[in-house]
């Protein structure tokens, strides 16, 4: 017997998330104030119906390979539930192709999204994350699209994600530099080497244990804390102005790396008067817009349809 759904139109907002924030390579993530919004209704009809606005809409599919469908499809089978068809409505504020977890927020929108659906649904955020990590296999921006606030993820020895979620200290704020180009992920974890030296390692490994404590208790250390030398210069060839931007930023005292795969910089700070510089030095380096943005508290969740 299959799950009952709900009848009427379920609305999902699921964050933008950077990752990484220089040293925590596939662990770290923190959920942005940019939000996509979900909205799906089960229907008589067979099939799927897609609408989509806002990023993205010229190039997504409207059809079974959207990758929202997808990630519902797979929890609806997870959950038991056989819907004849449904209507999905996507109005997209995160950015495609831009190291902002755009690919995240969609597997993680979808299958809460799915999961809203179902009456009585028996999949918990841990089911969740373990699935979603079945069509994502780093579970960093899927934690963060997740649960909101910093998170640090994980792979078990079996291949099964864990993670824990902390609340960023509350004088943090976001800044993102984003560049008009894309670059897919693919073509950015293609270049990372297979080897570090040792003191590359160690370099990462202190600096990593180090964000923690600088993202939820000291933002004065998050210059240091968001130091890396294990992937961003391995990169250089496929964003060189990216790098350049973070090299630029730093050495100018700014906490700045690249955002997740790029080619977006991400600064995580504790000062206001630091927009203004990132917007000089940026003006400097390039075409680049950039946006002084919250940080999310909270990750994919059910909201009101808006009347």
């Amino acid at each position: 017997m299959s799950a009952a759904l709900r009848t009427g139109p379920v609305r999902v907002l699921v964050p933008a998330s950077t990752a990484n924030l220089g040293p925590g390579f596939d662990s770290a993530g923190l959920a942005l104030g940019v939000y996509d919004e979900l909205i799906a209704m089960v229907t008589d009809d067979e099939g799927v119906l897609v609408e989509v606005a806002g990023e993205g809409s010229d190039d997504v599919p409207r059809d079974e390979r959207h990758l929202v469908v997808q990630a519902m499809q797979r929890a609806f089978d997870a959950l038991g539930a056989k819907p004849p068809g449904f209507v999905l409505r996507c109005r997209n504020a995160i950015p495609h192709g831009r190291g902002l977890g755009s690919s995240a927020a969609a597997i993680i929108g979808g299958m809460v999204l799915a999961r809203a659906m179902v009456s009585e649904p028996s999949m918990t955020d841990e089911d969740l994350l373990a699935l979603a990590t079945e069509m994502e296999s780093h579970p960093d921006n899927l934690a963060a699209a997740l649960h909101g606030g910093f998170t640090v993820a994980w792979l078990s020895e079996s291949g099964a994600p864990g993670c824990v979620r902390m609340d960023p200290h509350p004088d943090l704020r976001a800044v993102l530099a984003i560049p008009t180009t894309t670059v897919p992920t693919s073509k950015a974890r293609q270049v990372l080497p297979d080897d570090v030296s040792y003191s590359d390692a160690v370099h990462n490994v202190s600096r990593a244990a180090l964000l923690v404590h600088a993202m939820t208790q000291e933002p004065a250390l998050m210059w240091e804390a968001m130091s890396d030398r294990m992937h961003q210069h391995a990169r250089v060839g496929v964003y060189p102005e990216s790098v350049a931007l973070v090299d630029a930023l730093r050495t100018a005292g700014i906490a700045a790396a690249i955002s997740g795969a790029g080619p977006s910089v991400i600064v995580v700070t504790d000062r206001p008067e630091d927009v203004a510089r990132i917007q000089r030095v940026a003006a400097n380096a390039g075409e680049w817009v950039v946006h002084d943005l919250p940080i999310s508290g909270h990750g994919a969740l059910e909201r009101p349809i808006d009347l």
